[in-house]
């Protein structure tokens, strides 16, 4: 019999090693993920990468590249602008290829590079995520980026909204903080992570338009989204083989 089994933790560092038959999902929420897939939503090149001399690397293999990214929460040095999905947003120069680099998501993007997929989420494309998964894989870990050890609220949310649209479509839980993760937040409406430190941050910093911007685009991605050779690319949809549902989505 097939066994199908969703996982939820927290990381860098993960709690184990990533092989071929693991679908990985990447959660930050506030603010690496949905930065990065914002920027592909509007037609940009992505490039994550986990620290700013690797940036660097990265960028000189580009033409005119837009170097994004924060340290501690702040944008970071020789940056253009922090990790802002909305200053991102706002821009027209969207032909030039964006290198990013964050606290948290994109050094654990690259912890698991390794995996044999490697997926990125936000609360833009979980339905859309819950969606690709189910459709192409059985043996599936959401890890939500961890703050200073922290798993914070707004990635919780994200992951057990993929994780019970999983479980929707014939999943099983992979351990007890899984179904915890999941029980604890089933229902939850978007706005049940402005209890989050991360919030807290981006109100004491002066930065709540990306909180915005998050509250404001929620399921209004119809497409997943993954890491290829170390850019993020969009995945082909699959017609789903099942019904899923995001309980408090759209």
């Amino acid at each position: 019999m097939r066994t199908r089994v969703v996982t939820i933790e927290s990381g860098p560092p993960c709690s184990r090693t990533f092989g071929a038959g693991d679908a990985v999902v990447v959660v930050d929420v506030i603010r690496a993920t949905t930065t990065a897939i914002t920027g592909v939503a509007l037609g940009r090149r992505v490039f994550p990468a986990p620290s700013l001399a690797a940036a660097r690397a990265v960028a000189a293999e580009l033409c005119d590249p837009l170097l994004v990214g924060e340290h501690d929460g702040a944008r970071a040095t020789g940056c253009t602008l922090t990790n802002s999905p909305a200053q991102l947003a706002q821009r027209s120069d969207r032909r030039r290829p964006m290198v990013l680099i964050s606290s948290s998501g994109t050094p654990l993007l690259h912890e698991v590079r390794h995996a044999g997929a490697v997926f990125l989420a936000c609360l833009r494309n979980a339905r859309a995520t819950a969606r690709a998964l189910a459709a192409r894989h059985d043996r599936i870990t959401l890890i939500g980026a961890a703050t200073h050890g922290a798993f914070r609220e707004e990635d919780q949310l994200c992951c057990a909204r993929i994780a019970e649209s999983l479980l929707t479509a014939g999943f099983t839980v992979g351990d007890e903080q899984t179904r915890a993760v999941v029980d604890r937040w089933s229902g939850a409406p978007p706005e049940a992570l402005l209890t989050s430190a991360s919030v807290a941050y981006l109100r004491a910093t002066d930065q709540l338009a990306d909180l915005e911007f998050i509250l404001r685009h929620v399921d209004d991605l119809s497409t997943a989204f993954a890491l290829a050779r170390g850019e993020v690319v969009v995945l082909p949809t699959v017609a789903p083989h099942t019904q899923l549902a995001v309980r408090g989505g759209h």
